[in-house]
């Protein structure tokens, strides 16, 4: 595919800042860009690969100043300008065919949508219902009761317990487990016993899910994961837990039970949460935090436990001077030792 960098920025949707006629035969990241590559450059510490590049244009952010004669595409997000371009380049291709593998099981009471794509040994039990024109890929299970959504693609081995309900265009990672039963025992006469868990779980519209993550069913009600919300790899989501729109949470993340975090919050990779917790909308959980308490709308943590992420960033600071400041400390121990010495020798 060629297509002429005048081209390239109405897909872009950026302004073109040089020669319109440039044709471009592919994308890079602007390490590894060739001649009649197009890259995108949003952080200045990567200029300094454009020294020694071959690359053909940039798309960059409208504010840049870069000292170049290359022909530019400014944009205000110039990274998903470029993921524009890359689709063009790269359009998606069939996971499998259209149509129900003869391997399928699927049972009678289901019902099936229009244009869909099943693959080979899914298990669809009792009552379920798929929407039109879903991807559900081989060795998928699916349990009775079972509702999935328009255009969702449920990757290999992703198994969706009894009454899981998932919206529209919700994408599920190899390996997911959505509605296994959340951790409830109650301990009597020495024993532990095993709580029901009779809730269920529920996905909103346009969701990811990561490869082996687990949504626990509640044990009444629901654990909920609202409209947009992305999550990582690995992640654990316990009973009745809520997960707000177009939240973010990153891999080996841990929710205890009935944690409910807001919209558009922001979760670093291995956080903690313990549980009957809330997050306000908009806050940002640092990598590896320790959250054992309610955190305030807008607010940064970060930190065992989790604290503003400012006095955590003091506190660190502090940490590191601990070595230089125990060496003065005993400097100082034996100045005062030296001078008790002194003034008993005068007494």
């Amino acid at each position: 595919m060629s297509l002429h960098l005048s081209k390239i920025a109405e897909i872009a949707g950026g302004e073109l800042a040089g020669d319109g006629t440039v044709s471009i035969q592919g994308v890079a990241r602007i390490e590894d860009a060739k001649a009649g590559d197009i890259s995108f450059l949003a952080n200045t510490k990567y200029v300094k690969y454009l020294e020694n590049s071959p690359v053909s244009a940039l798309i960059v952010p409208k504010t840049m100043v870069l000292d170049t004669q290359l022909p530019l595409i400014r944009a205000d997000n110039p990274y998903f300008a470029f993921l524009k371009v890359v689709a063009v380049f790269y359009p998606p291709e069939p996971l499998i065919e259209k149509g129900v593998h003869k391997t399928a099981v699927i049972a009678e009471t289901s019902k099936v949508g229009q244009d869909v794509s099943i693959g080979a040994y899914v298990v669809i039990g009792e009552n379920c219902q798929i929407g039109d024109r879903c991807v559900i890929l081989p060795g998928a299970v699916l349990g009775h009761d079972v509702v999935v959504g328009e255009e969702c693609v449920i990757h290999a081995n992703v198994s969706l317990r009894e009454g899981v309900r998932l919206g529209k265009r919700v994408i599920l990672h190899n390996g997911v487990v959505l509605g296994s039963d959340g951790f409830g025992f109650t301990q009597e006469e020495g024993k532990y016993h095993k709580i029901p868990q009779v809730g269920t779980v529920v996905v909103e519209d346009d969701v990811e899910i990561g490869a082996n993550t687990a949504v626990d069913r509640s044990m009444l009600g629901e654990t909920r994961i609202c409209r947009g919300a992305k999550i990582d790899n690995l992640v654990q989501i316990g009973h009745n837990c809520t997960v707000g729109d177009h939240t973010v949470i990153s891999g080996q993340t841990g929710l205890s039970g009935s944690t409910h975090i807001g919209n558009y919050v922001r979760v670093g990779g291995q956080a903690g949460f313990s549980g009957h917790i809330h997050i306000g909308d908009r806050a940002a959980i640092g990598a590896q935090a320790g959250v054992s308490k309610d955190v305030m709308e807008g607010t940064m943590v970060s930190g065992y436990p989790a604290k503003p992420h400012r006095e955590e960033l003091k506190m660190e600071a502090a940490v590191r001077r601990l070595p230089a400041i125990l060496k003065e400390f005993k400097a100082l121990q034996t100045r005062v030792r030296d001078l008790e010495e002194k003034l008993k020798k005068l007494c």
